[in-house]
């Protein structure tokens, strides 16, 4: 059996019925399968997440039953092979039919001739396929094309014009670049560079942050230069939440969402390692991340604290300089590195969450001290979560003056979807009322 078909199937199998993140699935078969080509396992376990919509409605055209009723595991095997088949040149179909029948033989016994049956009957039907008619239906004509739940469609077009959400919709489908945050304590931007450079890593600047550079090539977490703390990897959008909030030496800031910990450490950063920063998370086990990384990094001013952000913390009121607000949110902006979340159905969990958003958001507040900043960011696209938020917010909080708003988008800025507002808190204690958004 094909090591390499074997690694992709055993994390699509963990992302399908386990509910596993995709990165963190692919890493782990890749550690345990030692497959003998990395990237073709990644290209198969992306290929067929990020088209997985698409690849059931083309099995539903050569199956009896109904796509939703079939066993996850042949399911599986036919979008693998499918996908193999319809979108990836390299690959023959013999090696794909064949590859697909071997694994059927080992996971799906009995079952190895229908699976069979069916790539051959695509085979010789594929070019013959059409996507759902655009003018009978829009909105199912984008979700079979792109494979987005429909939910997330409607909600786009409720915001935008049809055609910024396809090219939004085929946005989240591309392969990002891979991004580093330059570790200023202990290196800088051009000889980090340099020496990337001479170990024949393709390597240009980011767009968005002084600090970021987008790399390519094989290898780069295993390089000495990582294992030191020269740099980390953080999308841009991201390290534009800490350049907004602007933390200087000697601040004390909060990190109320802290968990996993890429803004927290690149606030340390910004602060040469001087002054204190509260990192708090509900996960008490992600906070061990941070203090891990701290270490590799050289930053010896976090302290961790488990903390359910949505409470009042008394003992910091009015006390911090800077307050960050990363909430927990839908992730509609990092589906280009997380596919899976374009299938998640939307339930009373994702109706609540501009609740909780806005009760973190106001809970975090307090701790501002007269004068001081709060930036809110969240990675995800949405009115709801976002703008709506603030607003609901600033009339709440008459304090606080919104001083900059910013909506990230990957086909527009090459990053991850994101939202960023930085307010003020005023420095008298008299409360005035505030425009909203």
């Amino acid at each position: 059996m094909d090591v390499n078909r074997k690694t992709a199937y055993f994390t699509l199998m963990d992302v399908e019925e386990k509910k596993s993140y995709s990165n963190l699935a692919l890493n782990h078969h890749i550690i345990c399968g030692k497959p003998d080509s990395v990237a073709f396992v990644r290209e198969l376990v992306y290929g067929v997440l990020e088209n997985k919509i698409y690849l059931d409605y083309i099995i539903s055209k050569f199956v009896n039953t109904p796509v939703d009723k079939m066993r996850s595991r042949d399911l599986t095997i036919l979008r693998m092979g499918i996908y193999q088949l319809g979108f990836m040149d390299s690959v023959p179909e013999y090696a794909a039919v064949n590859e697909s029948v071997v694994i059927a033989k080992r996971f799906c016994k009995g079952r190895e001739g229908f699976i069979n049956g069916v790539l051959r009957s695509y085979i010789r039907s594929k070019d013959s396929i059409e996507l759902p008619d655009r003018n009978a239906g829009e909105i199912e004509y984008l979700s079979t094309k792109y494979s987005y739940e429909a939910w997330i469609i409607e909600l786009w077009l409720e915001q935008y014009n049809v055609d910024f959400v396809e090219k939004l919709l085929k946005s989240g489908n591309e392969t990002p670049d891979l991004v580093i945050r330059v570790n200023n304590l202990k290196t800088n931007k051009e000889d980090l560079k340099n020496k990337l450079l001479a170990k024949d890593y393709s390597v240009k600047d980011g767009a968005l942050c002084s600090e970021a550079l987008h790399v390519k090539g094989s290898g780069l977490l295993k390089d000495n230069l990582y294992k030191n703390g020269m740099f980390s990897v953080q999308d841009e959008s991201s390290m534009l939440a800490v350049e907004m909030l602007d933390p200087k030496p000697n601040d004390l800031v909060m990190d109320v969402c802290a968990a996993p910990g890429g803004k927290t450490l690149f606030i340390a950063e910004k602060m040469n390692n001087k002054g204190i920063i509260k990192a708090c998370d509900i996960y008490k086990r992600k906070l061990g991340i941070i203090d891990k990384e701290s270490e590799r990094l050289g930053i010896t001013i976090i302290e961790t604290k488990t903390w359910d952000a949505s409470k009042i913390d008394s003992s910091m009121v009015d006390k911090a300089d800077k307050v960050l607000v990363d909430a927990p949110c839908s992730g509609l902006g990092v589906i280009r590195r997380k596919p899976e979340i374009k299938y998640k159905k939307r339930n009373d969990n994702t109706k609540e969450l501009p609740i909780k958003q806005l009760d973190i958001l106001c809970a975090s507040s307090k701790y501002v001290k007269p004068g001081g900043i709060l930036v809110y960011s969240t990675c995800t696209i949405s009115l709801y979560e976002n703008q709506r938020v603030i607003s609901d917010f600033l009339r709440k909080n008459p304090s606080f003056e919104k001083i900059e708003i910013l909506q990230l988008f990957p086909n527009i800025n090459n990053s991850d979807g994101f939202f960023i507002c930085k307010m003020q808190k005023e420095n008298s204690i008299i409360s005035k009322d505030r425009a909203t958004l």
